[in-house]
C-alpha cells in the first residue's frame, strides 16, 4: 500500500511539473504571436545596445541656476522611475555637471519617455472662479477700467482679494482649447489662471497651499462608491505627511463652509494641478483630518498607474526636455554573450562528465534534471521580459553559470544520502526513501541561504549587480521545483525497475561496489571484516568510534543462536573435565 502511494505521488509530481512547463511554453507562444511579446529573453544594454537620451534641465520656477544637489536628486528620482517599470538594467548618470544621460536597452516607448522627463509638479490651489474653456464674448466682458481694485491683503487662498483687474482680464480672454496650458512657470505665491488638462474648463486659482513634496505615498486603485461598491473607474490615492495633514484639514474646513452655504459655489472646490494644468477640482464635501485623499477622473488603469508612480517616486526639482536621442551599440556586445554561453556549456559538460564518472548511469538523472531546470529558467526569464521588462545582462548570465554548480550540489547531496543507505544494508527503494528524508532538510537549508543572499543583494545593490542577484534567486527557486517534482519522483520510479532496483553494477546503486558485505554468509559463518573491500575497510576504520550499523532481525537471531550453541559446548567440556569422563572413550594412551 505504501509502495503504491509513493508511486502515485511520484507520477503526480511529474505530471504537475510537465503541466507547468507546457503552460509556460504556451504563454510564451501566445504572447509572441498575439500580444507583442518575444519568444527569447530580452537582453540588457551591455549585450544588445539601446537608446541614449540626453536630458536638458530647466528649473521649474522659471529661473535660477541648477544646483548639483537638484541634479543629483533628479538622477535618483529618474532611476527609481525607470526601475519601477521593471528590471530593465538602465543606466542614469550626469554629464558635465549639467545634463542627465539615460541609457536604456532597446527602444523606449513614448510612455517611458514621458515618465522620464515629466517633472510631476503637483500643487493644490483653492478655486476662485470656474467656467468653460472658451473666451468670454465681447459683450459679456467686465469693464476692467471700472473694476474696483482689492483693498487689503488676502486672508487665505479663497479670499476674493486675489482677483485683480489684470487677473480678471486674463481669465476672461483665455482660450483653453487653443492654449490648454501645461505651464510649469506659474508663480506659486500668486493667483493664476489655468485650464483643465482636456481644455474644456478654465479656472481662476489662489496661491499654492500644498504641493507634491507634501505627499508621503501614492497608489492607484478602483474607485468605490459610498456604499463600498466598485464603480469601475480608476483613481489615484495620495497620503500627505504629518505637516501637510494639518494644512489639508484647515483647507477642507474652509471649503466645506462654502459647500454648506451653496453646493454649486466654485469656492467649495480644491484644484489638483499637475505641471500647470488642472486634473480635477473636486468639491470638499467633508472635513478630511487623516490627510488621505483620492484623485478621480477619466483615468484608465495605465493613466492612474503612471501618475501614482510619478508622485510616489517624488516630484523632480527641475523639469527636462530631451535634447538628443541616439541609438548606441552594445558596450560588451554579442561576442561577450557568446563567450558567456560557451563558459556555461563547458561548465555543464564538466558537471555531466563528473556525474557519469561518479554515479554511472544514475548520472543521467542529474543531466536530465539540469536540462529541466534550464528549460524552466529559460521560460521564466522570457516571460519576465514580456511581463515586467526584465532584461538579461552579462551579470545575469554569470548568475546562471554559477547556478549550474549550485543545482548540481542538490543532486549530489541526495545521491550520497541514498548511497549511505545502501552501505548500511538497505534495499534500493528503502535507501531512496530514507535518503530523501535526510537530504531534503539539507537542500531546504541550502536553498534558503541562497535565496536570502539573493534577496539582500538585490535590494541593497544597484545596476548590473541586481541582475546577478535576480538570476541567482530565480535559479534557486527553479532548483527546488526540479528536485522536488522531477529528481526525487524519477528516482522513486527507477527504483521499481529491475536495472536500478536490484542495484546493477553499472547503475550506480550497486551495494557491493559501495562497500557493503552481508553480515550473514551462510553455514553458520559470520563475515570477516577482512572480507570487505579495501575502500570499505578504510571507511569503517575511520568510523570505528562512531555508531555501529544496527543488525537486522535475522542477523541478530542467528548471532544469538551461535552464541548459545557456543556456550553449551563450553559448559559440556567443563563438566567432562570435572568428572574425569572421556567422551571419546575410556582408553588412555
Amino acid at each position: 500500500m505504501a509502495r503504491n502511494t509513493r508511486m502515485s505521488g511520484a507520477k503526480k509530481a511529474l505530471i504537475l511539473l510537465t503541466a507547468i512547463v507546457v503552460v509556460l511554453g504556451g504563454v510564451i507562444g501566445l504572447s509572441a504571436a498575439k500580444l507583442g511579446g518575444e519568444s527569447t529573453p530580452k537582453l540588457a544594454l551591455d549585450l544588445s545596445g539601446g537608446t541614449e537620451m540626453i536630458l536638458s534641465p530647466k528649473a521649474t520656477n522659471g529661473g535660477g541656476d541648477i544646483s548639483k544637489d537638484q541634479l543629483d536628486q533628479a538622477v535618483d528620482i529618474i532611476r527609481q522611475r525607470v526601475d519601477g517599470t521593471g528590471v530593465s538594467e538602465a543606466e542614469v548618470s550626469t554629464q558635465s555637471g549639467r545634463n542627465v544621460v539615460v541609457s536604456m536597452p532597446g527602444v523606449p516607448s513614448q510612455e517611458t519617455r514621458d515618465l522620464i522627463q515629466a517633472s510631476a509638479q503637483m500643487s493644490f490651489r483653492s478655486v476662485l472662479a470656474q467656467s468653460d474653456g472658451k473666451p468670454v464674448p465681447q459683450e459679456s466682458r467686465t469693464d476692467y477700467a471700472k473694476m474696483p481694485k482689492p483693498s487689503g491683503e488676502p486672508k487665505d487662498g479663497s479670499d476674493s482679494a486675489w482677483i485683480t483687474p489684470e487677473l480678471q482680464k486674463q481669465y476672461e480672454l483665455r482660450d483653453c482649447a487653443a492654449h490648454p496650458g501645461k505651464d510649469d512657470e506659474l508663480d506659486p505665491h500668486k493667483a493664476v489662471v489655468a485650464c483643465s488638462d482636456d481644455g474644456q474648463q478654465k479656472y481662476m486659482l489662489g496661491p499654492v497651499e500644498l504641493n507634491g513634496s507634501d505627499i508621503s505615498d501614492a497608489s492607484y486603485s478602483q474607485v468605490d462608491s459610498g456604499n463600498g461598491v466598485s464603480t469601475g473607474q480608476w483613481g489615484v490615492n495620495i497620503s500627505f505627511n504629518d505637516h501637510a495633514k494639518k494644512v489639508f484639514k484647515t483647507v477642507t474646513e474652509r471649503l466645506y463652509g462654502f459647500y454648506g452655504k451653496n453646493q454649486n459655489d466654485p469656492k467649495a472646490s480644491f484644484a489638483i494641478m499637475l505641471d500647470g494644468s488642472v486634473l480635477q477640482a473636486p468639491r470638499s464635501q467633508a472635513v478630511i483630518s487623516d490627510g488621505k485623499a483620492q484623485i478621480t477622473g477619466n483615468f484608465t488603469e495605465d493613466d492612474a498607474k503612471g501618475l501614482s508612480e510619478q508622485l510616489k517616486y517624488g516630484a523632480l526639482p527641475i523639469s527636462f526636455h530631451i535634447e538628443s536621442e541616439q541609438q548606441i551599440s552594445a558596450t560588451l556586445g554579442t561576442d561577450q554573450l557568446k563567450m558567456g554561453i560557451i563558459a556555461g556549456i563547458i561548465g555543464l559538460l564538466l558537471v555531466c562528465i563528473y556525474s557519469l564518472f561518479q554515479y554511472r548511469l544514475l548520472g543521467f538523472v542529474t543531466i536530465a534534471s539540469l536540462l529541466v531546470a534550464g528549460v524552466v529558467t529559460y521560460e521564466a526569464i522570457t516571460l519576465l521580459g514580456w511581463a515586467v521588462n526584465y532584461r538579461l545582462s552579462l551579470a545575469g548570465v554569470a548568475g546562471l553559470i554559477v547556478a549550474i554548480g549550485q543545482t548540481a550540489d542538490s543532486f549530489i547531496v541526495y545521491f550520497e544520502r541514498i548511497r549511505d543507505g545502501l552501505r548500511d544494508g538497505r534495499s534500493v527503494p528503502s535507501a531512496i526513501d530514507h535518503g530523501w528524508l535526510r537530504a531534503r532538510r539539507t537542500i531546504w537549508a541550502s536553498k534558503g541561504v541562497n535565496l536570502l543572499a539573493a534577496v539582500v543583494l538585490y535590494f541593497v545593490a544597484v545596476g548590473n549587480v541586481r541582475g546577478f542577484a535576480f538570476t541567482l534567486g530565480l535559479t534557486a527557486i527553479a532548483d527546488l521545483m526540479v528536485i522536488f517534482w522531477f529528481t526525487h519522483p524519477m528516482m522513486v520510479l527507477l527504483s521499481r525497475t529491475r536495472f536500478f532496483g536490484e542495484g546493477h553494477r553499472h547503475s550506480g546503486l550497486d551495494a557491493k561496489a559501495l562497500g557493503y558485505v552481508p553480515l550473514y554468509r551462510g553455514a553458520g559463518r559470520l563475515r570477516d571484516p577482512e572480507d570487505a573491500p579495501k575502500a570499505s575497510r578504510r571507511r569503517r576504520g575511520a568510523e570505528s568510534e562512531e555508531a555501529v550499523r544496527p543488525m537486522t532481525i535475522a542477523e541478530r537471531r542467528r548471532a544469538e543462536a551461535l552464541k548459545a550453541q557456543g556456550d553449551s559446548v563450553d559448559r559440556k567440556t567443563t563438566t567432562d573435565d570435572a568428572t574425569g569422563e572421556n567422551p571419546e572413550g575410556s582408553d588412555h594412551a
